[in-house]
């Protein structure tokens, strides 16, 4: 008899089995660690960083779980969308949470399920692990790596292997606090917020090598600090040992004692940025005469979007096709289309493709949108879902003659809105509906807010961004909104009302540097939309030609703005609904609890 011959694994297939492995065995240990929580086995102490480390947040509601899932780089397969889809049809309540650091959150969890769902996710290369927790967060790059004429080179291959070479690391898993790291690519422009992250990188070349700029230090929160610039130009194969070096210095100085100064920012604040530059050098020194985190040949099947074997483009031919010409980028007629159109197509470097911004209210998806998002993906696009630090999606390598099929099919499941980018595209956390940390109902606010600008159609006004935050943490980016809002509150008439600090003038100035909003004042939660109006009309009234928003803001001051929303601040009248937040029919009320830092 002839002896049957197997193939053997490549390496490849080899690398992705054992790293599989791995995987699986992790979760079991947790679903174990679980068990043995519920039956009292395990003090919450005990079980709580353990549970935190994997990606699983506590909620203001007793019992259930918030599920984190990291997304490297921001970038998904229309197999692992498919897959998020299902995640929130059997864990989600059939939804899910796009965050502003790329991630994809379900609510309302129950523990004991949370190794299943878990599963799911490995099942397509995706992982939840160190979502949370003293590690190292979700590493974001700009989603318009690889499409626009204007950058320097596309960044998403260096985010996906930083991002896999400093996952399940005795050095990246036990810091002080979290720490977080941004990538970009474009020119002239700083796409991920690097400026308040801890470290920022972008995009450099020099006498043709690829390198990158390096600043460290940035951050938000109640205290927000601008990032230092570290390096000019560092070259490419430099940049995980560099990024190591900076962690090193963390991991030894981060303040272990004061979790509310824990943050490389303080370090930076409290020693110095030339103390701070000295100590990563000698990190740095050590690393290259001895050794550190290696740089990773390869990554696992999914993992930031990397396939082995990428698709072929779609054509569009699965998704609905539209009664009238298909002229792509030329006016058609039809005013939904045209504005979206507008506001949300870019063409791309590509000759022939453009990306699409998918509008997502709120960063909050459906199963069924997540699932005609894969679709579109696979079928018009290149294969890939970007996800976007402003809660939305874009949808890349669209043939410029299908984009009324895509704008059909995204209408078909709620998603063809246009003006994305834009002043009603409003940015929120999710607030007290979930989080322990949180004063207010944000999202509430955030649809009230849409609700008002949306009457203006200055082109001027259209532009600006507004950002809401439920409490000082800035998980919503309240700091570089043009306006800003974070949950606080106050008390009226003996009584506990919601209240928000408004910022004006946040974002990036006219040479492209991230700046921070000045605060103007609180106003009740319920007058916030009348603040924002008052600011606008006042915009409008008093701009000046070529003046940017934060000029004007600067111009006239915050006096000013207080002056102007001043009688907004202590109501003479004090309405039964303003002891009430924005969705509640109730009396408001503090309810926080540990914080578990959902940022």
């Amino acid at each position: 008899m002839q002896a049957l011959i197997e193939n053997p694994l490549s390496e490849t297939q080899a690398f992705n089995l054992q790293y599989d492995s791995i995987v699986r065995q992790e979760i079991e240990t947790f679903r174990q660690k679980a068990e043995e929580f519920l039956a009292g086995k395990i003090p919450e102490d005990d079980f709580r960083p353990f549970r935190l480390k994997h990606g699983i947040y506590g909620q203001r509601q007793p019992g259930v779980q918030m599920v984190r899932c990291k997304i490297p780089g921001g970038l998904l397969t229309a197999p692992q969308v498919e897959q998020l889809a299902r995640v929130a049809e059997e864990f989600g309540g059939g939804e899910g949470h796009i965050t502003t650091r790329q991630n994809i959150q379900y609510h309302f969890v129950p523990l004991r399920e949370v190794a299943s769902l878990m599963h799911l996710l490995a099942d397509v290369g995706l992982t939840n692990r160190e979502a949370c927790y003293n590690t190292v967060r979700n590493v974001t790059a700009c989603p318009w790596s690889g499409l626009t004429q204007g950058e320097v080179f596309d960044v998403r291959p260096y985010a996906q292997r930083v991002a896999y070479a400093l996952l399940r690391k005795d050095l990246t898993g036990n810091l002080p606090r979290k720490f977080k790291i941004a990538f970009d690519g474009c020119s002239g422009h700083d796409c991920v917020a690097g400026a308040v992250n801890d470290i920022g990188l972008h995009a450099a070349v020099r006498g043709g090598r690829r390198g990158f700029r390096v600043v460290i230090g940035g951050g938000l929160g109640p205290l927000p600090t601008e990032a230092q610039l570290l390096d000019e130009f560092l070259p490419e194969e430099r940049l995980l040992n560099r990024i190591e070096a900076v962690v090193r210095v963390f991991n030894r100085y981060g303040n272990r004692q004061n979790k509310y100064k824990a943050r490389l920012k303080f370090v930076l604040r409290e020693r110095g940025f030339a103390w701070l530059k000295e100590q990563i050098e000698k990190q740095y020194a050590d690393i290259l005469a001895n050794g550190g985190i290696e740089w990773p040949e390869r990554v696992p099947e999914g993992f930031g979007g990397y396939r082995s074997m990428p698709q072929p483009l779609g054509s569009g031919a699965l998704l609905p096709v539209l009664n009238r010409t298909e002229g792509g980028a030329p006016p058609s007629g039809a005013p939904p289309y045209d504005a979206w159109l507008e506001t949300n197509v870019v063409e791309q470097k590509q000759t022939g493709y453009a990306a699409v911004i998918v509008r997502v209210d709120q960063g909050n998806l459906t199963a069924v949108q997540l699932r005609g998002i894969a679709r579109i993906a696979a079928t018009a696009g290149d294969g890939l879902a970007r996800v976007t630090t402003d809660q939305n999606l874009v949808l890349a390598f669209i043939p410029l003659g299908r984009l009324p099929q895509v704008h059909a099919a995204l209408r078909e499941v709620g998603l063809g809105g246009a003006g994305a980018r834009q002043i009603d595209d409003v940015v929120t956390c999710p607030g007290a509906y979930s989080c322990n940390l949180a004063l207010t109902k944000t999202m509430n606010l955030g649809a009230a807010l849409q609700e008002v600008v949306a009457r203006y159609d200055d082109a001027r006004v259209r532009q600006l961004t507004i950002k809401v935050s439920g409490c000082p943490n800035a998980c919503g980016h309240h700091w570089i909104g043009d306006i800003g809002f974070y949950g606080n509150a106050r008390k009226l008439g003996g009584n506990l009302v919601p209240y928000y600090q408004m910022l004006l003038g946040g974002g990036y100035d006219e040479e492209g540097v991230m700046r921070f909003g000045l605060a103007v004042q609180s106003v009740p939660a319920r007058l916030a939309p009348e603040a924002v109006a008052r600011v606008l009309d006042h915009f409008l009234e008093h701009r000046l030609p070529a003046e940017t928003f934060r000029q004007y803001v600067l111009r006239h001051k915050v006096e000013t703005f207080r002056t102007l929303t001043g009688d907004l601040a202590k109501p003479a009248e004090l309405f039964p609904e303003l002891y009430q937040d924005w969705g509640d029919d109730q009396p408001f009320s503090l309810q926080l609890g540990r914080s578990e830092c959902a940022a």
